[in-house]
């Protein structure tokens, strides 16, 4: 079996957050009480070019570690080589899904984010390449604690800052726990049917504070005159959709404090 040398793997994590996510994992965050079980899905795997899936935990302030890797053909996991002080809580089960990670008793020092990867199929053996999923977040509460879906409105964003002959909408998800959420764009011409936006026909930018988070879409004038935008929000309690909504003041107002908040980082 293949290993990641540490110093690559320290390119890696550092270089994480700008990457895009190639394999698929589908719940942002994951809530759980102390005590509680839970399990990490990771799809896309056909892209992958061997059986092993490889597992990582980063917990804030702190660098991405190893847990272990499970063989996606028949969940045999191996941790032999992993220095990490937690990995013997941690197993393999077999899911609907496939293999996944699995916590059978979760503790208080297991919140952190989780990140699955594997060797990317076609790549040569001297420059291999890594791909991973945006990971899960697992949430630990000492007590039950209720998942709140976000409210969600699209508004037609102020034009300050906005790239030359573009249009802007705002989609703004508050008032959810936990607050990780994940933003998607569709699009419907009058009387057609709905579609995919994808990331070449309209560029995104995504604001996230305390108490609320913010997707803004840049798309060409003449495009946005001619359909009506939906923005998905996919959240652990579900995923909700909105639609644009008129002018609001108050919201341009939130924009482009946030538009400052982002210059100045």
């Amino acid at each position: 079996m293949l290993l990641l040398p540490a110093a690559a793997l320290c390119c890696l994590c550092s270089a994480l957050v700008s990457m895009a996510a190639d394999l698929i994992q589908d719940d942002a965050s994951l809530t759980r009480r102390v005590g509680g079980n839970v399990s990490f899905s990771c799809g896309g795997l056909q892209q992958c070019g061997n059986s092993y899936v490889f597992w990582y935990q980063k917990k804030d302030k702190d660098t991405f570690r190893v847990i272990l890797d499970i063989d996606k053909s028949d969940g045999d996991i191996d941790k032999s080589y992993s220095s990490h002080p937690q990995k013997d809580d941690f197993s393999a089960v077999k899911t609907q899904k496939g293999w996944e990670l699995e916590l059978k008793t979760v503790k208080e020092d297991h919140s952190a984010t989780y990140y699955c990867s594997c060797w990317l199929s076609g790549s040569s053996h001297s420059e291999r390449l890594f791909i991973f999923g945006p990971g899960t977040k697992l949430i630990v509460t000492a007590s039950e604690q209720q998942v709140v879906k976000p409210v969600v409105n699209v508004y037609p964003a102020a034009p300050t800052g906005r790239p030359e002959g573009s249009s802007s909408l705002l989609c703004l998800a508050s008032d959810m726990f936990p607050p990780l959420v994940r933003f998607s764009w569709k699009r419907q011409k009058e009387n057609g049917s709905l579609e995919e936006l994808h990331p070449a026909e309209g560029e995104q930018l995504e604001l996230r504070e305390t108490g609320h988070s913010t997707a803004i879409l840049f798309v060409q004038q003449q495009e946005s005159s001619s359909y009506k935008y939906s923005c998905y929000v996919k959240h652990e309690g579900g995923t909700v959709k909105a639609q644009t909504e008129q002018d609001n003041e108050h919201v341009h107002e939130m924009l482009r404090r946030e538009q400052r908040t982002f210059v100045n980082m």
